[in-house]
């Protein structure tokens, strides 16, 4: 029975055998050459260095950026707001008005704080490099938006630095922060002269103006911060560092943005925040000219009813076993071919010097061979019936 087991053992492996796609080569007939040598060294050196970088694309993360219809539309909005104005606080007045006719009494209140509209020396350099960096994200968002949005992503909204020396006139300008929570729709938020006054058991507001003069009138600003939701690094704000300065007194300054909701879930963030584009257009009032309007700061801002939602993953495992076998295989069929074809080439370059020497080789033999019997066959005859022989002369010059 033992036996029996072992002869159908053994012709079980004799069938497997048979199917052996990776026959052995015995060593008698292997041939090594010094090309075949280099190009394994080469070929090593190009798959370890293809494996280190594909290791290294395995262990960062990706971005990936879903589109989905924003489904939390009875939820607030928070707005945060920290800008100066070049008017005194007492002239000035700052609420939002959305399209429910609800303001600012509604939402929370905005402080407003005497300042200074010119900076002082730390805060021009926090300026210009605010104005700097959005400047840069705004126009290569695309190639930096991985470094931004991943883990550890950089951080630029530091605030405005405090004022470290103090001018020796009084202040001359009105800061306006603090955050409201409004609701998520249309709405206005807006500056200008005079302060808010609500009508009683009625919707909306007015805004008092006082006996200004004309010179009074400077709706000149600075945006150190605006944005909605809850900031997070590498979201783009831009309008942080904007500066606008005008010369005529009535002037009105309008933003028009589109907010988007943004759900960040990276490794880094796990925060439900907004992103908004925003365009600025601005004139001047001169109702003689027939441009009409209110002077004034305002921003008008409406929601987008599609959510972007972005997530930061890992490369799968299997993908990566994948692209190793492929790298690792790839380079060695390759390598095998370009050594074949130069290999080839090279014979055939060869062959040609190999068929001319060889032929140049055989007219010389046959040169020698014909003219040494003509030698020996002149060595026969007597000097002098050569010389008295014209034409055996003749032929024998020839």
């Amino acid at each position: 029975m033992r036996r029996l087991n072992v002869a159908n053992s053994n012709k079980a492996l004799k069938v497997v055998k048979e199917f052996d796609a990776f026959p052995k080569v015995p060593d008698d007939y292997k041939k090594t050459t010094v090309s075949g040598g280099g190009l394994s060294i080469l070929t090593f050196v190009i798959i370890g260095l293809l494996v280190i970088s594909e290791y290294q694309y395995y262990s960062s993360t990706e971005l990936k950026f879903d589109y989905q219809v924003d489904t939390q539309y009875s939820g607030k909005l928070q707005v945060n707001v920290d800008m100066t104005v070049a008017m005194k606080c007492d002239f000035i007045g700052a609420d939002i008005l959305d399209v429910t006719g609800q303001d600012t009494h509604s939402f929370g209140q905005l402080t407003l704080d005497p300042a200074y509209f010119d900076l002082s020396p730390k805060q021009k350099k926090y300026q210009n490099f605010i104005q700097e960096v959005n400047r840069y994200l705004q126009t290569e968002y695309h190639a930096v938006q991985e470094l931004l949005w991943k883990t550890g992503g950089p951080n630029f909204r530091g605030g405005m630095p405090p004022r470290e020396d103090k001018p020796d006139h009084e202040p001359d300008s009105c800061r306006v922060h603090g955050t409201l929570e409004v609701n998520k729709v249309a709405g206005n938020f807006h500056i200008t002269a005079g302060k808010v006054f609500r009508h009683a058991g009625m919707r909306g507001h007015k805004h008092m103006t006082p006996m200004l003069p004309p010179s009074d009138y400077n709706f000149s600003h600075r945006i150190d911060h605006l944005s909605f939701g809850e900031p997070i690094a590498g979201v783009v704000y831009p309008l942080d560092g904007e500066e606008l300065v005008t010369i005529n007194n009535y002037h009105m300054f309008q933003y028009f943005m589109k907010v988007v909701p943004t759900a960040v879930r990276t490794y880094s963030a796990n925060v439900d925040t907004y992103q908004f584009a925003v365009t600025e257009r601005n004139r001047s009032i001169n109702h003689h000219e027939g441009s009409h309007g209110v002077p004034g700061i305002f921003v008008k801002y409406d929601l987008n009813s599609l959510k972007i939602q972005v997530r930061e993953e890992h490369q799968p495992f299997w993908q990566f076993i994948v692209r190793m076998c492929g790298i690792v295989g790839g380079i060695f069929s390759v390598s095998g071919m370009l050594h074949d074809i130069c290999g080839f080439i090279v014979d055939i370059i060869c062959c040609r010097f190999k068929i001319a020497e060889e032929k140049n080789r055989k007219n010389t033999d046959l040169v020698n061979s014909v003219s040494q019997p003509l030698n020996s066959l002149v060595d026969q005859f007597p000097s002098h019936n050569i010389e008295n022989n014209p034409l055996l002369s003749t032929q024998v010059q020839t």
